[in-house]
């Protein structure tokens, strides 16, 4: 090679070097900014839980090593918190009677492990309205890394990786340059040196090809770019507060965010866990940043190949699914198809737009065999329905990198024709994927014929006994096929959630509405009674009042019922200007309602245009179809008209708004009123709702076995209205 076209070879190596090392610099400091902003809050939050952990749990951590009658003697001289002894020091601990140099020592070792514990743990909370110099310098110092986006991942993937392999090159290639040089240099040397000139023209012109330097330069400046102001940071952390939690974690090194490693990981059996936390997770088609918890459940879906993903909702398990998918697509596979309810495809083929590079297509309506024929020759992920999928050749299936089945409950029972669709698909397929975070609604059974389409083999092995036997038996068993995570364990910063039951005594309209209901033994016209005469409605007077409170504070308002006719008369009852009774509408935009027959992309338009609107807004919802497949963590006041025949329901429509991304505290109104249909359901429910409580935080006992928590429409009905009838004296 010519002198001059050595130099310009090595010329182009040096500036893209050059240009790998400033944007890492850049880098560095956008991240050391974030990590000088949250460690003092970190550590305050630390030292404060420390303080409410008593000494006495010293003795705990050194496993009897330390003597009670210590940590007794230690306790009486006023350090009694860990807090306090980590404050003392080993001096002042010696001083006390009974307290030697060992003791001492043992003390503060336990204490130094327990702040460890609690520091790994403990979660910073951004608090949009209520926030401080401190935490507005973290939420500004994380704005520019939000801002940047997932294409500043890739570019400091990319800088990092020239920068470490043209260093070495350029510095080989330097004889190369000139002919003296070239000549001093010796043969050896010389070979080195035209060898390096070779790889780093090839490096730099597959750079070029790429639009590395371009990408690179953009990510300077997007680094460097800073948030307009305080307000503007917290506005953009309100609107994309996951982003923010996730790159904290990122950040701080910290990729559980405060979550429990066990927890995050589902308990899985230590050896099953290490398997999947050794699974690769190429990043390269993927437009997010995961968390700890997420990317487990990405390698879970992948290491072992054939599974349910049963996180609570909120969680982000469609994140985790298109986690596993990018890592597949970058393996080479080409197709994928997700299967789901007509009413969240739109949800998915948005999600795979926004969340990765993947190609999203839809096939639904009346063009659907010739968007699979598109598929078919362009790859892709393509989104099904379930009723879609019987109309498809199951040939297909033999190609698939991966088929992921949401709202997998829907094919328990395995005679349904699209549980038989979906089971000849996934019989062709090698990696399968299951999402539902309620995954058995009624009998083990039905759990067991999820789990047998994917792993026969685990299917077998699970007996009731294993139900019976608690929620350790029963995780061991479907261990190698299961994984359920739940919010409160991996979900450290998420809002507190306010649950008020709102007592109403029913009005004499109401009252005679509700005993024309129960003489006729009418169940459902019970339970929508205190509705029937919307103008004398002690219910919508409190509802309109709950709605006007959130008015006055700018807060978005989701409000669930199972009945279509409630929501109508709710409709009315906000629409009504204030002096037509009951109490302010609250102003406001209303949308709504949605509904079983409300069609999906009609949906989704009424469900952005509730997060988009500017401040107040009320959405309302049929609880099944609002309950199912959106995401409403816009709202921070959800009302419920009336109680739920399964407490599970109730649970998944409040999950909508208390998820992944919520920033505000979520207050939960339950009207209810005195007396009736209402106040007999919960006194049933009552003693299922606390079970359902005790199982679902740490096992999956909950979905295994629900006859522990939900109980059947008829025999519920039955049950209150004979109750009822007795009680007024009603009975025909």
């Amino acid at each position: 090679m010519r002198r001059r076209a050595a130099a310009e070879v090595i010329g182009a190596g040096e500036r893209l070097h050059a240009a790998a090392g400033a944007l890492l610099a850049d880098h560095r400091r956008a991240v050391e900014a974030v990590r000088e902003a949250w460690a003092p809050i970190h550590a305050d939050l630390a030292r404060s839980e420390l303080r409410r952990i008593p000494a006495d749990r010293l003795a705990h951590v050194t496993e009897g090593r330390l003597r009670a009658g210590a940590v007794a003697a230690i306790e009486a001289a006023g350090f009694d918190t860990v807090q306090r002894v980590l404050d003392a020091g080993r001096h002042r601990l010696r001083q006390i009677p009974g307290v030697g140099q060992q003791t001492a020592d043992q003390a503060l070792g336990a204490a130094r492990q327990l702040a460890e514990a609690v520091g790994e743990t403990v979660a910073v909370h951004l608090d949009v309205d209520r926030p401080e110099p401190r935490t507005t310098a973290l939420v500004a110092a994380l704005h520019p890394l939000v801002e940047a986006g997932p294409d500043a991942r890739r570019a400091v993937e990319a800088a990092t990786a020239l920068d470490a392999g043209l260093g070495p090159l350029l510095a080989d290639a330097g004889p190369a340059a000139g002919r003296l040089r070239r000549w001093l240099a010796g043969r050896e040397r010389r070979e080195r040196a035209l060898a390096a000139l070779a790889e780093i023209g090839r490096r730099t012109g597959r750079a070029a090809a790429d639009g590395v330097p371009v990408l690179l330069g953009q990510a300077s400046v997007d680094l460097l770019r800073g948030p307009a102001g305080e307000a503007a940071a917290w506005v953009d952390f309100e609107l994309r507060s996951a982003e923010y939690y996730g790159l904290l974690a990122e950040v701080t090194e910290r990729p559980g965010g405060g979550a429990d490693p066990a927890a995050a990981q589902g308990f899985l059996p230590e050896a099953l866990a290490e398997r999947v936390l050794a699974q690769p997770l190429d990043g390269t088609h993927r437009r997010v940043s995961l968390r700890g918890y997420q990317a487990f459940g990405a390698r879970f879906a992948l290491a072992q190949r054939r599974v349910i993903l049963g996180d609570e909702m909120g969680l982000g398990k469609t994140i985790q699914a298109l986690a596993a998918l990018a890592h597949l697509a970058a393996q080479g596979h080409r197709r994928f198809l997700v299967v789901c309810p007509a009413g969240v495809l739109i949800n998915w083929t948005r999600e795979i737009e926004a969340r990765s590079t993947l190609r999203a297509v839809a096939l639904h309506g009346p063009d659907r065999h010739d968007a699979f024929a598109d598929w078919q020759g362009e790859g892709g992920v393509a989104v099904t329905t379930f009723q879609a999928l019987t109309g498809f050749p199951e040939q297909a299936a033999g190609g698939l990198g991966m088929l992921v089945v949401d709202e997998a409950h829907h094919v328990k029972n395995p005679q349904a024709q699209r549980s038989l669709a979906v089971a000849a698909w996934a019989g062709r397929c090698g990696y399968v994927l299951f999402l539902t975070g309620t995954p058995m609604e009624n009998r083990v059974s039905e759990f067991r014929s999820l789990v047998r389409i994917l792993r026969p083999e685990v299917a077998s092995g699970i007996g009731d006994v294993d139900t019976v036997a608690g929620s350790k038996a029963f995780r061991k068993a479907v261990a190698p096929a299961y994984l359920r995570r739940n919010q409160r364990d991996v979900l450290a910063e998420l809002p507190e959630l306010q649950w008020t039951d709102e007592w109403e005594e029913l009005s004499a309209a109401d009252r005679e509405a509700y005993r024309s209901a129960v003489r006729a033994g009418n169940f459902m016209a019970m339970r929508r009674a205190a509705y029937a005469e919307p103008e004398k409605s002690a219910k919508l007077r409190r509802l309109r009042e709950l709605v006007a409170d959130a008015a006055a504070n700018g807060l978005k308002v989701v409000v669930f019922s199972a009945f279509r006719e409630v929501l109508g008369a709710v409709e009315d009852a906000l629409g009504r200007p204030p002096h037509a009774g009951g109490g302010s509408g609250g102003g406001g935009v209303l949308f709504g309602p949605i509904s079983g027959s409300v069609p999906p992309a009609r949906r989704q338009r009424l469900v952005d245009g509730f997060a988009a609107a500017a401040g107040h807004a009320v959405l309302l919802a049929q609880i099944e179809a609002g309950g199912i497949g959106i995401n409403l963590q816009a709202a921070s006041v959800v009302i419920l008209c009336e109680p739920q025949v399964k407490p599970t329901t109730e649970q998944q429509a409040v999950a909508r708004a208390h998820r992944m991304g919520q920033v505000r505290a979520v207050r939960v109104h339950r009207l209810l009123a005195t007396d009736g249909v209402d106040q007999r359901m919960l006194e049933v429910l009552d003693r299922k709702a606390r079970l359902f409580d005790a199982y679902a935080r740490r096992s999956v006992v909950a979905e295994s076995a629900p006859e522990a928590v939900d109980v059947s429409d008829a025999s519920l009905a039955r049950r209150i209205v004979e109750e009822e009838q007795a009680r007024l004296g009603a009975a025909r």
